[in-house]
C-alpha cells in the first residue's frame, strides 16, 4: 500500500473516530500530495511523496520555533501534534549513532577533508542515506559533519 492509499484510509478512520485535528492534518498532507501530483502530472511514487512529506515536517518544525519565540505555547503544541501525525507515515529516522558512524566512514574514505571540504562532505553522507531509503534531518547531519571536521 502507497503511502497516499494509506493517508486516505486513515482520513477515513478519523471521520469515524471524529478526530478533528488528526482529521484536518491528514487532510492538508493529501492536499500537498495531490498539489505535487498535479504539478508533476503524474502519480507520486512513495519517494517522491516522503519528500512532500519531509518539506511539511520542516515548515512544523519552523512553526513551532516561531511560536515558541513569540509565546504562543497553545500554537506551537498544535504544529507539533501535525508533525508527529505526519512522521508516523515516513521511513524510520537515522539515530545520532547511526548519523555519526555515517560521517566518520564517509570522512574516513574522503582521507583527510578540512572544515572547508564541508560541503563535500555534506553531499556524500546525505547521497548515502538518501540511497539506502533511511530518513535523516539535515541539521543534524550538518552539526554531525562539523563536529567531526574540527576534531580532525
Amino acid at each position: 500500500m502507497t503511502i497516499s492509499e494509506r493517508i486516505t484510509q486513515d482520513i477515513t478512520a478519523a471521520m469515524k473516530a471524529r478526530e478533528e485535528h488528526r482529521l484536518s492534518t491528514l487532510r492538508m498532507v493529501k492536499s500537498a500530495i495531490k498539489n505535487k501530483e498535479i504539478d508533476k502530472r503524474a502519480p507520486l511514487d512513495d519517494q517522491e511523496a516522503i519528500a512532500v512529506l519531509n518539506t511539511l515536517i520542516k515548515q512544523r518544525k519552523d512553526s513551532v520555533e516561531q511560536f515558541t519565540k513569540g509565546g504562543r505555547k497553545e500554537l506551537a503544541d498544535r504544529e507539533a501534534t501535525e508533525i508527529s501525525i505526519i512522521e508516523g507515515y515516513m521511513p524510520k529516522a537515522a539515530g545520532q549513532d547511526e548519523i555519526t558512524a555515517v560521517v566518520r566512514a564517509t570522512i574516513s574514505e574522503m582521507g583527510s577533508p578540512t572544515t572547508k571540504d564541508m560541503g563535500t562532505v555534506m553531499k556524500a553522507v546525505m547521497a548515502k542515506f538518501s540511497a539506502s531509503g533511511a530518513r535523516v534531518d539535515g541539521k543534524l547531519v550538518s552539526e554531525t559533519v562539523k563536529k567531526l571536521l574540527s576534531e580532525g
